[in-house]
């Protein structure tokens, strides 16, 4: 959809690898992948391989699509929404 983004994230042995495809990669690529790589590090994940469609999303799009995808991929159920939202804002 216009606006979003989806992240599929799987793990690897060779540190963060992001796979973005974007059509405003030039002008925003590197801003979309240190958003995402934001995210990781909150949740000290390394060896992460990321596959993001953008569609053109804001940045708390692309935050929250991360942050749900890191909690799926744990296997947590239990969100700490305060957390959350101050990551997020």
């Amino acid at each position: 959809e216009s606006s979003d983004l989806m992240i599929t994230l799987s793990p690897n042995e060779t540190g963060l690898v992001i796979d973005l495809q974007s059509n405003v990669e030039k002008q925003f690529g590197q801003h979309i992948r240190a958003l995402i790589t934001e995210m990781l590090t909150k949740f000290d994940l390394t060896n992460v391989t990321v596959s993001a469609v953008d569609k053109g999303a804001l940045d708390c799009t692309i935050k929250a699509r991360t942050v749900v995808a890191i909690y799926r991929g744990l296997g947590k159920t239990d969100y700490d929404w305060k957390e959350i939202n101050a990551w997020i804002a």
